[in-house]
């Protein structure tokens, strides 16, 4: 065989490789896609969820639903997804919830990797503490040392019981020995509104609804959680700088499909999510929420899920904490 004859017969088994492999991966989308938000609509997961959804249609060309199924602590939403059939029409918009509650529910297994496939984190934010304006403090080192000198515990609020607004000042409580009082509200905005009318003394929440009463003064901030000082709050210092090493908290969103759904179906979706987050206007509408928007791949989720499921099952059993109400 000469040179050429045998150079076009390797290009030609090349051609016919390539051609098998197309045909195997499923076109997708081939249907209408639901993102389903196991939380209440009009919430921050929901935002995300709509703004996404908004973003893919345009690369899709296909129908897209964002779909609320609340319940059992975001729960029975992820149940849902995680029965429904493995094709990747079907995906899942949570938060972080989803490395918590596996501790929290027994109905749960708990490696949610053995559930989901895991495609992309969405979307992050650090959690910021506010406070009373009268409050005795400027930052959080000066809170932690209120609280070792007080003989009646803080009252910190939450956004809810079991959530990552409670299980950061849980962890401040187990590295620093202070003992506060957990008060938790309904999401993030009543929350708020008790630090504002002074019912509790603080509370851990995202940034983005407390800027305008920070502002104005009528709350303040001593501290954030993120790795770096908040660009929207530059002079309240990080956890770190107020004297807890390597104290660091995000909140984080992910997507997520049902077990079993073939690999080159969650790559094209973790591709596609990626280009639509990385669009100079998606990135500002998330902003515009209080959240940086991201897009990193399967490998990235899933290892953020499994350092947060480790993590939190870890401050959940120093804890005492077994399960929670809602």
């Amino acid at each position: 065989m000469t040179l050429v004859r045998y150079l076009l017969s390797a290009l030609a088994l090349i051609v016919a490789a390539s051609a098998a492999v197309a045909q195997d991966a499923p076109a997708f989308p081939s249907k209408v896609v639901r993102l389903v938000v196991p939380s209440v609509a009009g919430g921050p997961v929901d935002a995300v969820a709509r703004i996404l959804a908004e973003a893919l249609r345009t690369s899709w060309r296909e129908t897209i639903v964002v779909e609320s199924k609340p319940g059992a602590g975001n729960s029975t939403g992820a149940i849902y997804v995680a029965q429904s059939p493995p094709d990747g029409h079907t995906l899942l918009v949570i938060s972080d919830s989803i490395t918590i509650n596996p501790s929290l529910y027994p109905n749960l297994d708990k490696d949610p990797l053995k559930q989901f496939e895991a495609i992309s984190v969405l979307v992050t934010a650090p959690q910021v503490l506010i406070a009373r304006r009268d409050i005795g403090a400027a930052n959080l080192g000066e809170l932690i040392a209120l609280a070792k000198s007080g003989k009646t515990p803080l009252n910190i609020g939450s956004a809810g019981a079991g959530t990552i607004s409670h299980l950061t000042q849980v962890m401040i409580d187990q590295r620093t020995g202070i003992s506060t009082s957990h008060i938790p509200f309904r999401g993030a905005a009543p929350a708020v509104t008790a630090v504002l009318g002074g019912h509790v003394d603080a509370a851990w929440v995202m940034p983005a609804p407390t800027l305008t009463s920070i502002a104005a003064g009528q709350i303040k901030a001593l501290a954030v959680t993120s790795p770096e000082r908040d660009p929207a709050l530059p002079n309240v210092p990080t956890a770190e700088e107020s004297g807890l090493p390597n104290f660091q908290v995000m909140n984080w969103q992910g997507l997520f499909a049902p077990a079993g759904t073939p690999k080159p179906v969650v790559q094209q979706i973790a591709k596609a999510v990626a280009e639509a987050l990385q669009r100079p206007e998606v990135r500002a509408r998330m902003a515009k929420i209080g959240f940086v928007a991201r897009g990193d791949g399967p490998e990235v989720a899933a290892e953020q899920v499994r350092t947060n499921v480790a993590r939190w099952s870890d401050v959940l059993q120093k804890a005492g904490i077994k399960s929670v109400s809602e």
